[in-house]
């Protein structure tokens, strides 16, 4: 498939790829520890916005020969001091390129021993510094509150979301305020300050903290006791997300069985800051994302990292796509549960175009993507959501729920790669899913299915003889064909294998029409998939406003079909946010006149066209469409409302900020 990139994006995005394979490169290289445990003893001063932290660190070097280690610690904090077991000071040096602490030994430790190290640093965290993951925000120390979260690497990070470790913690607060972490805890009150001690004893990721005002929702529903820290207007929904966190749990129990805690605790943090966050007992969650009703299958998603993440979790970031794609996975099943199967074919055909928006890297080399991207997202989530939807459809529901029951069990309190998950899922199915891994996760693309067939009379009936092609040449996947009769329709699995496969089937009745994958169980190229997955890249561009990318997306989109009319609507709204009115107009008239898939484009175009109608001074025009807007009964995303409030009051252009 030919790229619609020009060469001035073509180079910065293969200039990105060098970076992070030479990022990956230099990770590969770092001489191998263990970290085994942390001890952190840390004062968080709200008022000064700041921490000062020693932590002593636990480990056992894996390589021969080790000398110096490199640990991720945030270009926030400054390292005073690094010494030895005996209290001898090691030299350090911190990186400030990539967020390092370098520590090098005078000689090289052996293999297989224990060490221990201690580091003393301090800082300040507003918040506003450069995070170790650009344009996200995991640390920050406000007046009224703190979160610590361990992708802001708060401490010295060994092999960022593959080193499991157990942590001792005492952090000192003023007494006025309070801390959560992950374990058990116990307090010491002196003075002024109050110094919270937790411990936490199982291999996990138990680096995450928050300092809260000591004022908590304790909700107890269903057997879940879930601690709220909420603020503002927010702490109104507390009780709601208690009870819908019990049922989340309990949901999850079902699925992947015991819950490794039956309490949560959640957290808020602000804006900024990730839509959520899990670690061990702990969740948290943006301000935005906590939103004015509980979002269920985002929660869900959190609740099932308890599971896929903290018990056990990838061995490395190569194999992202078990967690990320098992709590997506998770939503799924929410809804599936909540509202059956037709959500969830819904649900599937919305991660299938995710995934179908990145081709590179394979799953299996997911360390190449840079964190919390676009790309990391749409490949370890969407694709690995994707992936396990179709591992389902394979091996069949009951083989697949035991499957999900027994990785949790098998790896409790551990890493585990790809491979490992494939040998739970063969014990729990019976079957030897090397072809389907091999597909799936260590190779790229998908496959598009043409097929022909003939009819042929029978002693006993009828018999379909044909063949079906794609271009993919280690391919190999049961699909599904569906033969519609003068009877009832007949389903038959075929295994298509190579670029060529033929089949046979048997039918009572006369066959009127044959079709493959009828359900869409496969992740694959088609006429319709193919626009909805140009649509999407357009989008992604359109959020990062590299609008001329977006459009050439679009116009993709609309050379396989020129009624799409989201594809329309989406260029409307380029050109909208352009102010080239008459362009959008033109855009919106013909989204309404197109296939009207998905139905929200007509009353969502009927508005921009009535706020065009209003910046033109057109306002009978505006209010019939604000009306015609409202006779569609559609109310995706606030539609009704929006309609209804400019019918009142004509919209108007917001001011433009002058730089």
């Amino acid at each position: 498939m030919k790229s619609s990139l020009s060469f001035a994006a073509f180079l910065a995005i293969a200039g990105l790829v060098t970076e992070s394979i030479a990022v990956g490169q230099e990770r590969a290289a770092r001489q191998r520890i263990d970290v085994v445990n942390y001890t952190i003893v840390a004062e968080v001063a709200p008022a000064a916005q700041t921490i000062a932290a020693s932590a002593k660190i636990d480990f056992t070097p894996l390589d021969t020969g080790v000398s110096i280690l490199a640990f991720d610690l945030s270009n926030a904090l400054s390292v005073s001091q690094v010494t030895d077991s005996t209290g001898k000071q090691i030299p350090a040096s911190q990186q400030k390129s990539d967020n390092t602490l370098r520590i090098t030994f005078p000689e090289a430790l052996i293999k297989g021993t224990n060490y221990s190290i201690v580091v003393n640093y301090d800082g300040k965290l507003t918040g506003n510094e450069e995070s170790p993951v650009p344009g996200i925000k995991f640390a920050a120390i406000q007046p009224t509150y703190a979160y610590l979260m361990y992708p802001g690497r708060w401490f010295p990070v060994n092999d960022y979301a593959g080193d499991r470790f157990t942590m001792n913690l005492a952090v000192t607060v003023p007494n006025t305020m309070r801390v959560v972490a992950s374990g058990f805890s116990t307090t010491d009150k002196k003075g002024a300050k109050t110094t919270y001690n937790y411990k936490f004893n199982n291999p996990s990721f138990p680096g995450s903290i928050a300092v809260v005002e000591d004022s908590v929702e304790r909700v107890s529903a269903a057997g879940v006791t879930t601690e709220i820290f909420f603020r503002g207007e927010h702490k109104a929904l507390a009780r709601t997300y208690g009870e819908e966190t019990a049922k989340a749990v309990n949901d999850m129990t079902d699925l992947f069985g015991l819950a490794p805690s039956k309490s949560l605790t959640l957290v808020e943090t602000e804006d900024g800051t990730p839509n959520g966050y899990a670690a061990p007992n702990i969740i948290f969650l943006s301000s935005r994302s906590i939103g004015s009703q509980v979002n269920q299958r985002f929660l869900v998603n959190q609740v099932a990292r308890q599971w896929y993440g903290m018990l056990t979790s990838p061995l490395t970031r190569n194999h992202l796509w078990i967690g990320n794609g098992m709590a997506r996975y998770a939503e799924m099943m929410s809804i599936e549960q909540a509202s059956g199967p037709a959500s969830l074919e819904a649900e599937a055909k919305d991660v299938y175009i995710e995934a179908l928006t990145v081709d590179q890297p394979p799953l299996i080399q997911s360390a190449r993507l840079e964190d919390y991207s676009p790309e990391y997202w749409a490949a370890t989530a969407g694709k690995g959501a994707a992936v396990i939807h179709m591992l389902r459809y394979v091996i069949g529901d009951e083989k697949f729920k035991k499957g999900l029951k027994l990785i949790p069990e098998k790896f409790a309190w551990k890493g585990l790669t790809t491979e490992d998950f494939k040998k739970a899922m063969e014990e729990a199915s019976g079957e030897n899913l090397d072809y389907f891994f091999l597909e799936w996760i260590e190779s790229t693309g998908a496959p598009e299915f043409k097929m022909e067939y003939t009819v042929y009379r029978t002693a006993k009936g009828f018999r379909v003889m044909g063949k079906v092609a794609q271009d993919l040449d280690t391919f190999r996947m049961p699909v599904e064909l569906q033969i519609e009769t003068e009877g009832n329709p007949e389903t038959k699995k075929v295994e298509v294998v190579g670029t060529s496969s033929e089949f046979v089937v048997e039918t009572f009745g006369r066959p009127k029409k044959v079709d493959i994958d009828p359900a869409n169980k496969v992740l694959r190229f088609g006429n319709q998939m193919r626009v909805a997955v140009a649509i999407r890249k357009g989008e992604q561009f359109a959020e990062i406003g590299e609008y001329p990318e977006a459009l050439r997306e679009y116009q993709k989109a609309m050379e396989v079909n020129r009624n799409s009319s989201l594809a329309h609507y989406r260029v409307g709204e380029i050109f909208f946010l352009q102010n080239n009115y008459q362009s959008a107009a033109n855009e919106f008239r013909t989204a309404l006149d197109g296939d009207l898939e998905p139905k929200w484009t007509e009353a969502w175009g009927r508005i921009n066209l009535g706020k065009i109608f209003d910046i033109t001074n057109q306002r009978d025009r505006a209010v019939n469409e604000y009306n015609l807007a409202i006779r569609t009964k559609d109310n995706t995303q606030g539609a009704q409302e929006e309609a209804a409030k400019y019918i009142k009051e004509p919209y108007k252009r917001p001011k433009r900020i002058v730089d």
